[in-house]
């Protein structure tokens, strides 16, 4: 292979109309900026007021790049119009743990100032599409980039020279610029969205769970199914006559092997609490687990599981007859269970503050068994256990349908990027494919 052909940059992925255009090349940013990469203002934030400026603060990007209004902060001080961000600038952060991160400015989020730790770059529009590189910021090559660069001792930091000598793949068009540039901005439109649908679903539930059961000194919820209305009171109990709380037999790091029988520790259920696999489960083996099993039991489906060290108060009910073993100590097992589990589950959680409430420690609070066996609730007949339990259990099922729709959507857009940027870490084809269809 000549080194003409090796060296070309083209994208795996290209639209019909570019197949034949010419290839990529690399750049630096600084050549495709309008100016100098400039620092933010250093002032402290003060509590959001409409009398003084909106401030911008690596705290206040979300880690897709979007303005948080949820946590507005303004900043007293005189500014000048160039302490404002104008249409199409991107900020970088330039230090600490989330030295990279990026976010481009958008009108409708008003007038900002952008602080000190963050770097802004002006694209010059001539050469360089502000979307597209708003996009290229989220590919792995800049995210590898930018722990090069800033792998030094002490603090992680990118200043502004080091910004403007970022290696840019560019195709010449400003047509493909903004091709590619639509096409991701498109899919991250229907991320946003999606986000949202999954966001007012959560809500929707937090909300149905707070009236469903009664609130602090009240006897009833708010919020009954019809067919309970005449059913009277809910019957205080206290947790030690709902279920048997123990713990399990201890396993020593020798016991570990490099597969077998899953192996949960407070991360594991604080994963599944969120819908998330961890990706460093531990196992025991076959042979380990049957002899615990026979000697000590282990948890069936219905027994629930609540994370007592580090990360308090994650419960998980125990869905499928699936093999698992557990950490001592760091989990307290509910078994025995007298109520309704997915409700008893839920119980819990609607009333995690009291949960919490009823840890022990100074440094490093613990919840103790002891503790919460004396943890009072109140509780309806099976009936209504179980039809609250199963409204928010399919709640919990549409949630998770949507979080999945979701993660595809990132996945398909992740390998889009991959393929619509090129590579200039790595020889590219010399024949890229063309991008039919998206």
């Amino acid at each position: 292979m000549s080194k003409e052909i090796k060296d070309k940059i083209v994208p795996e992925l290209r639209f019909p109309e570019f197949q034949d255009a010419e290839e990529w090349k690399e750049t630096k940013l600084g050549q495709c900026l309008s100016k100098h990469p400039e620092y933010g203002i250093n002032a402290p934030a003060v509590p959001y007021s409409d009398n003084l400026p909106k401030y911008l603060r690596i705290t206040d990007i979300s880690v897709d790049g979007h303005f948080l209004r949820n946590q507005m902060v303004s900043v007293e001080k005189n500014v000048t119009d160039n302490n404002y961000l104008d249409e199409d600038d991107i900020v970088l952060a330039r230090t600490g743990a989330s030295v990279g991160k990026s976010y481009r400015y958008r009108i409708e989020d008003g007038k900002l100032v952008f602080a000190g730790f963050l770097i802004r770059v002006k694209p010059n529009k001539k050469k360089l599409n502000p979307e597209l590189l708003f996009q290229f910021l989220a590919t792995e090559q800049y995210w590898r980039w930018v722990n090069f660069i800033s792998a030094r001792s002490g603090q992680p930091g990118i200043n502004g020279n080091e910004y403007s000598s970022m290696p840019l793949p560019l195709p010449s068009s400003l047509q493909e610029q903004q091709k590619i540039a639509s096409c991701l901005s498109s899919i991250d439109d229907l991320i946003h969205a999606q986000n949202q649908k999954l966001e007012t679903l959560r809500t929707h539930k937090k909300g149905l769970m707070q009236q469903l059961f009664p609130a602090e000194g009240e006897t009833v919820p708010k919020l009954r199914f019809e067919e309970f209305w005449d059913d009277g009171e809910w019957e205080e109990k206290v947790l030690s006559e709902i279920a048997e709380l123990t713990s399990s037999k201890r396993v020593h790091l020798a016991d570990y092997v490099p597969y077998g029988i899953p192996f949960f520790r407070g991360k594991e259920i604080s994963l599944f609490k969120k819908g998330e696999i961890p990706d460093d489960i531990l196992y025991i083996s076959e042979e380990h687990y049957e002899d615990i099993r026979n000697k000590y039991d282990v948890p069936k489906i219905g027994d629930i599981l609540i994370t007592a060290v580090g990360t308090l108060g994650n419960i998980y009910c125990v869905r499928n007859d699936e093999k698992f073993y557990f950490k001592d100590g760091n989990l307290i097992w509910l078994k025995n269970i007298s109520i309704d589990s997915l409700f008893l589950e839920i119980l819990l959680d609607v009333n995690k503050d009291k949960v919490l409430a009823s840890a022990i420690g100074s440094s490093q609070k613990a919840l103790t068994m002891a503790a919460l066996n004396k943890l009072e609730f109140k509780i309806p007949k099976t009936p209504e256990q179980q039809k609250i339990a199963d409204c928010l259990s399919s709640l919990d099922e549409l949630i998770a349908a949507q979080s999945q729709k979701l993660e595809m959507l990132k996945v398909h857009k992740k390998g889009l990027m991959q393929g619509l940027f090129p590579n200039v870490n790595k020889v590219s084809p010399s024949n890229s494919m063309s991008l039919i269809r998206i």
